[in-house]
């Protein structure tokens, strides 16, 4: 993408002047007990508000932890069906704004004219995976077919869920924040983002992948939370065949996994692990009706 480039957050850098630097800042705070009362500190997740903006007409708004903000801008764009493919984003930046951070992005003009017609410019909470849309088709769309049909074993869905922690920096001094790996068909982490909203640690790796050129067909994602129905459709939409969570699936979930052809793994914790949808990718006959 021509124009696009990586931000980090350094001393010294225009957005250190928001109110934050980093993901994570320790803050003061006065501890009340039946002790009485004394000062302490401790990390918190910080979080910002984003803004996309499509050929300078503003989209959407959404509260991020303060990171990867090029990775959002790709990632969010594709699992939005904003755009079909990463090659039709001509140009991604990062502007400092008053009050937060701009992502403007340059799509085809049949692109954005298609998003004007939808005409949702709104907030979008932290742990929203929605953004604001308007009717229950929008939120619904037909579940993308996943066709990959190679398969691993249970032993690699221990080795990626182990290590997984070991790149929870930010929630390791927070406890506040959602992780999203990207992992290969052997068990191996290749991409973790995090975030304090789930959908948009997921989104992160995804464009993460986009910018490096990888497939997401070609491994399996690992979620430090609930499997709800947002992160099935944005799994399906970018193809990647095994969606594995830490928490238990929603209803919802599970039944647009079996309908997208996608495997749903729920509770992977330690050595063990729900499979909710099509595991044949992992040995296992699915659960009968």
């Amino acid at each position: 993408m021509t124009g696009s480039r990586p931000l980090t957050l350094t001393p010294g850098h225009p957005l250190l002047g928001l109110g934050y630097s980093q993901p994570v800042e320790t803050r003061r705070f006065v501890h009340l007990s039946e002790d009485g009362a004394s000062p302490g500190e401790a990390p918190v997740a910080e979080e910002v508000p984003v803004a996309f903006v499509y050929n300078e007409r503003p989209h959407a708004v959404m509260m991020a932890t303060p990171a990867d903000f090029e990775d959002f801008a790709i990632g969010f764009t594709l699992t939005e069906q904003i755009v079909g493919a990463p090659g039709e984003i001509t140009r991604a930046d990062v502007v400092r704004h008053s009050q937060g951070v701009e992502l403007h992005l340059t799509i085809p003009r049949a692109a954005s004219d298609k998003l004007a017609e939808r005409a949702r410019q709104v907030v979008g909470r932290t742990g929203c995976g929605l953004c604001g849309v308007e009717t229950i088709d929008d939120a619904l769309r037909p579940p993308r077919v996943v066709s990959a049909t190679w398969r691993i074993t249970p032993e690699i869905l221990w080795r990626a869920e182990a290590a997984l922690d070991a790149f929870q920096q930010y929630n390791r001094a927070t406890g506040a924040v959602h992780a999203a790996a990207w992992a290969s068909p052997q068990g191996e982490l290749r991409v973790v983002r995090e975030d304090v909203g789930r959908h948009n640690a997921l989104d992160k790796v995804l464009g993460a992948l986009a910018r490096l050129g990888l497939s997401p067909e070609d491994g399996f994602l690992v979620m430090t939370s609930r499997a709800s129905y947002e992160l099935v459709q944005k799994a399906a939409i970018a193809s990647v065949p095994l969606l594995a969570a830490i928490s238990r699936p929603t209803g919802l979930a599970i039944r647009l996994a079996e309908a997208s052809g996608l495997t749903l793994v729920g509770l992977l914790r330690g050595k063990s692990a729900n499979v909710y949808a099509h595991g044949y990718r992992l040995g296992v006959a699915d659960p009968q009706p």
